[in-house]
């Protein structure tokens, strides 16, 4: 398969705490990888500095063919990051955000026009679109910051926890996305404590636990080498014997 995201021997440290311990995966091209662990993991930290917001200490990650250290401004362009925090303007109307991150990603007007149409009718925003963000509810904030996210259609789209908080309407319609994601051929990269929504979608995965990756499989075969018939019972299993580092 074709590796879009390939992270190697990769660590970050904060003083004398080291989120990450020597990283190595690949997500690729037409897959979801889960990016899977405990709140404290690591997870967060990778997707950072995978994302170039954070430089990494020592190792390296190739994202889209480009390094993450020396090409930051081409890796940016081939990806969409959705974080915890929605990162949408209150005081814009939904049209008035995503036409302003499309503008910062340099899409032509014509095309930015259609792209928001798509967008709209793709997350079924068109009763509120044009109502200012401020009074969105949760999943409306959410499908927002989703579409902002994929405003520029990028190769690559990270999801840093995105149906926290959200009912289960909401919640359906950012998995759904991501199913739809995967079949257009994007590289999907979930990263998430709640195993059974990645259990479901995931096609392999990494479980990072303190900062260090205990397995890396398909999700099948996480839960064969584990013994186990869920992805819960693989997690606990695959870190019952990884005890606590005294450093974190």
């Amino acid at each position: 398969m074709n590796a879009l995201v390939k992270v190697e021997n990769l660590t970050k440290t904060f003083g004398k705490i080291t989120a990450l311990k020597g990283i190595n995966f690949q997500a690729h091209k037409g897959e979801i990888f889960g990016l899977l662990g405990p709140n404290g993991a690591g997870k967060t930290t990778a997707i950072r500095v995978i994302a170039t917001v954070l430089t990494p200490t020592t190792g390296s990650a190739v994202v889209a063919g480009f390094d993450i250290c020396n090409q930051p401004v081409e890796v940016r362009k081939n990806i969409g990051v959705l974080t915890t925090e929605t990162g949408v303007y209150e005081r814009f109307t939904g049209r008035e955000n995503l036409k302003y991150f499309g503008e910062l990603f340099n899409i032509p007007r014509d095309q930015l026009t259609n792209r928001l149409n798509e967008l709209i009718e793709l997350f079924k925003m068109n009763e509120f679109i044009d109502r200012r963000a401020g009074e969105y509810s949760t999943g409306m904030k959410q499908k927002l910051a989703i579409a902002r996210s994929i405003i520029h259609d990028p190769q690559i789209i990270i999801f840093d926890e995105p149906t926290a908080g959200l009912d289960v309407l909401a919640s359906q319609t950012v998995l759904n996305f991501m199913r739809q994601a995967r079949e257009l051929g994007k590289c999907v990269i979930l990263s998430t404590h709640r195993l059974s929504d990645a259990e479901r979608l995931c096609d392999r995965a990494a479980i990072i636990h303190q900062g260090k990756i205990v397995g890396v499989d398909e999700i099948s075969r996480l839960m064969e080498i584990s013994g186990t018939n869920n992805l819960e019972d693989a997690f606990l299993q695959l870190i019952k014997n990884r005890p606590l580092d005294e450093e974190t």
